[in-house]
């Protein structure tokens, strides 16, 4: 792994811990491409019973898909393939056979909404920050597929409210929506983190296994296609105007087109 996806393997648990501080833990190519190589290797080790994901400080679990990269896209065929190539990270994440824990202090936004979203539980902090302001930066979209990840944690109502008030969902009220499945004091985040990954890997592995997958199962059985959607924020103006605007520190001018 490199240095910016730090992984440990100890015991019957797995660890990825997300390490661009300095960047809120913001994700490259490279970090998406480490996280597909820490699940296959835990699904490869039949020791491992449990796998956590989490940031490198207190300041975010994941700050969302480094923005720099977004300057390269030109039309609607970059913003499809980069959807479908993150997808492809989610969706494997996803698949892991053994239960997996994000550690939420900090934000979680865009991308690492999604990555924690893509877990089975999440533990979070009071100072925890899960949000989607893509309406206020850059004006994309995300797959179908997170859409739905996000209204089966939160329903569509409070789903629509985070996107359209580009606003943030802060530990306590995530525990209240059942975004997050354990507010714990930031003192006691890394005991009771252990506690828990030892209850994990004492229960029985197959029981937890088939229902993560029959969860899974119930929530994909009709995910219609979002080609044209994808297409229609990361062909437009306005994403291009929103990198833009992001990369240079300023106000985006909207045009809806």
């Amino acid at each position: 792994m490199t240095g910016e996806l730090l992984t440990d393997f100890t015991g019957p648990v797995a660890t990825a811990t997300f390490n661009r501080p300095a960047a809120r833990n913001a994700m490259t190519w490279a970090m998406y491409d480490g996280l597909v190589e820490f699940c296959e290797r835990v699904d490869a080790d039949p020791d491992i019973r449990v796998a956590v994901l989490r940031g490198a400080s207190d300041r975010a679990f994941v700050a969302g898909t480094d923005i720099r990269q977004f300057a390269e896209f030109d039309g609607a065929a970059d913003g499809l393939a980069y959807e479908q190539r993150i997808e492809g990270v989610i969706s494997r994440l996803e698949r892991v056979e053994v239960p997996t824990v994000a550690v939420v202090d900090g934000y979680a936004t865009g991308g690492g909404l999604t990555i924690a979203a893509a877990c089975d539980l999440r533990i979070c902090t009071p100072s925890a920050r899960f949000g989607l302001p893509i309406a206020r930066t850059l004006g994309n979209c995300v797959s179908m597929a997170t859409y739905a990840r996000l209204v089966a944690l939160l329903g569509q109502t409070r789903t629509l409210h985070l996107i359209y008030t580009a606003g943030f969902v802060d530990g306590e009220e995530a525990l209240r929506a059942g975004l997050a499945s354990e507010l714990v004091d930031a003192g006691r985040l890394d005991d009771r983190l252990r506690e828990l990954c030892e209850q994990l890997a004492s229960h029985a592995p197959l029981t937890m296994r088939v229902s993560k997958t029959a969860l899974r199962r119930l929530r994909e059985h009709t995910l219609p296609p979002d080609d044209d959607l994808l297409a229609l924020c990361y062909g437009s103006a306005d994403f291009r105007e929103g990198v833009t605007s992001f990369l240079e520190k300023r106000k985006p001018r909207w045009q809806g087109r």
